[in-house]
């Protein structure tokens, strides 16, 4: 073991020193997430103090860097944000709970056997008396495979159980991708399906292995407030009740209907799978909704272009966090958010740091601190709906979210499979540092949908969102799995994801550094990243190519 880590060292040594010796300092990344995530921030979430809070903060380093204002034009002049106009919807007082089996009521709590989001549709208030409940098995209408999962079943007034993730996931094979979730696994297709189908409610039942993550993260980010962008008819995209139901209160409805659950999860792998409705087992929820509509805000820094200026590349990152939400065992209610996604946000500062200082780049690059990320990608959907430069004429999105405090790795990753030539430009300035590019290790987790790279690919911007590294110098894979296992378990959206004077942030230091060469060269060029042949983003972003002529 010690001969192992002396040659990791070494090799390290060659290929790393000189990404550590430039423009990323981990110093300036510590400073940045210990202000970030701590307690004064109030775990920044959107419409607080945290809010006003964090945004300040990044504005003074965007100035201190050197940026300009990039953000919404009044009267020919930038300012530093753009408004992202969100409703917020806000659980208030008691959350009743109940079911029958059988003519024998059972009490639930909210948060503990279900986890109910408030209301999205505008209704001040959710009453759900004795709604009958149908499992509707991965809950997916997918003509161009052949898939329906409702085969005409009637929802209105019902509650339909899904399960998480897609056909595909138990087995690895079939026509869903195989092991890696499509956008019919996502729990936001879910709720989509469920308002088209006119049910009163969905609940995602929460199984840790196809969902990637506990129950605690599904707890803690989902029982209070929640936001989305402004919709002139909500109903079409939320059904009056959405929410996840834990798996074990799953088996007990289906054994008190006569039925079982784990047959009838291998019946929803087929396309021949019909609804079944669970006999004798009903649904009630009695709740309040506080709804408002708040002004959050994108924070947007540039650097404008020497030659072609109206050619925009994107770096991206979200800067909020969960806010002030439910106790941990400890008491602790501030979910700080330190790597999730503060420490993101510092590399994004830095990097912009190192454009603006340096020489002027031919192409303008815009630093984007987009705002509710963990409420459904929403600043991010607002900027690519509204964008502040041209989609047709933005060159890329590079996004950073997570970024792991472990130290050099050998390696590096992103967020699913970007499927475009800005992934191989990506691999190349890696492969540049002595880096290799692993493929994300656990495409079941639909991690490609879960970032703020998505809504700019969807709209056919090349996309990728960027991921450290798990074959450690120090340590190896064994010890980057054993740091990713243990986050996701004890801190992802959790209190105790919080600064640790203790870690080794030349890691971060070096994905910065290696994400900032890669946009150096596409600043500087008179090419354009494409998607490839099969994506279903190329037809999308092909139909603007004569604008990039």
């Amino acid at each position: 073991m010690k001969q192992f880590l002396l040659t990791g060292a070494a090799i390290w040594a060659v290929f790393a020193a000189p990404a550590l010796a430039s423009d990323i300092a981990p110093a300036k990344i510590a400073e940045h997430v210990k202000v970030l995530s701590s307690d004064a921030f109030e775990g920044r979430g959107p419409a607080t103090e945290g809010e006003k809070k964090t945004v300040a903060y990044i504005i003074e380093q965007y100035k201190a860097a050197g940026l300009q204002p990039g953000g919404d034009l009044t009267n020919g002049q930038r300012a530093w944000t753009q408004d992202v106009p969100l409703a917020r919807f806000e659980t208030t007082g008691p959350v009743a709970v109940s079911v029958n089996l059988g003519g024998q009521t059972q009490t639930w709590t909210q948060g503990e056997q279900v986890a109910l989001l408030a209301t999205q549709t505008g209704a001040t208030r959710v009453t759900v008396k004795d709604a009958p409940i149908v499992f509707v098995g991965y809950g997916v209408t997918a003509p161009e495979r052949n898939w329906d999962d409702f085969k005409g079943v009637d929802l209105k007034g019902k509650i339909a159980l899904v399960l998480v993730n897609d056909p595909d996931f138990e087995t690895g094979k079939g026509d869903f991708g195989g092991k890696a979730m499509t956008y019919y696994g996502r729990w936001t297709y879910k709720f989509e399906e469920a308002a088209r189908r006119g049910a009163i409610g969905f609940l995602v039942i929460h199984e840790t292995a196809p969902a990637s993550y506990g129950w605690a993260t599904v707890k803690n980010s989902n029982t209070s407030a929640v936001f989305d962008i402004i919709r002139s008819k909500p109903t079409e995209a939320h059904a009056p009740l959405e929410g996840w139901i834990q798996r074990d209160k799953t088996v007990e409805l289906f054994k008190a209907a006569g039925l079982d659950f784990e047959t009838a999860k291998i019946s929803a792998q087929s396309r021949d799978f019909k609804p079944v409705e669970l006999k004798g087992a009903t649904f009630s929820t009695d709740y309040a909704v506080d709804v408002q509509k708040i002004v959050s805000k994108n924070v947007a820094g540039i650097v404008p272009g020497a030659k072609r200026p109206d050619e925009v590349l994107i770096y991206s990152g979200h800067w909020d966090h969960l806010g002030v939400g439910l106790p941990d065992a400890k008491g602790d209610k501030i979910y700080n958010g330190a790597v999730d996604n503060a420490d993101g946000i510092a590399t994004l500062i830095e990097i912009g740091r190192a454009f603006a200082k340096g020489p002027k780049p031919d192409r303008s690059v815009l630093f984007l601190a987009v705002t509710a990320e963990e409420q459904g990608l929403l600043g991010s959907e607002y900027y690519s709906a509204n964008p502040l430069y041209p989609l047709a004429k933005t060159v890329a999105d590079i996004n950073m979210d997570a970024l792991a405090p472990t130290g050099p790795a050998k390696d590096f990753s992103s967020s699913g499979n970007s499927a475009s030539t800005l992934q191989d430009e990506m691999i190349a300035a890696g492969k540049a540092k002595g880096r290799y590019y692993t493929p994300e290790t656990h495409p079941e987790a639909g991690s490609f949908f879960r970032s703020d790279h998505f809504p700019f690919a969807k709209r056919g911007v090349p996309a990728i969102s960027f991921e450290s590294g798990r074959d450690l110098v120090d340590g190896g894979i064994a010890a980057g799995e054993a740091y990713a296992k243990a986050y996701n378990v004890d801190r992802y959206h959790q209190p105790a994801d919080e600064y640790d004077p203790s870690w080794n942030l030349e890691g971060v230091a070096a994905d910065g550094q290696l994400v900032l060469d890669l946009g150096r060269k596409l600043a500087n060029t008179t090419s354009w990243p494409e998607w490839k042949a099969g994506s279903e983003f190329k037809l999308t972003r092909d139909a603007t190519a004569s604008q990039r002529k």
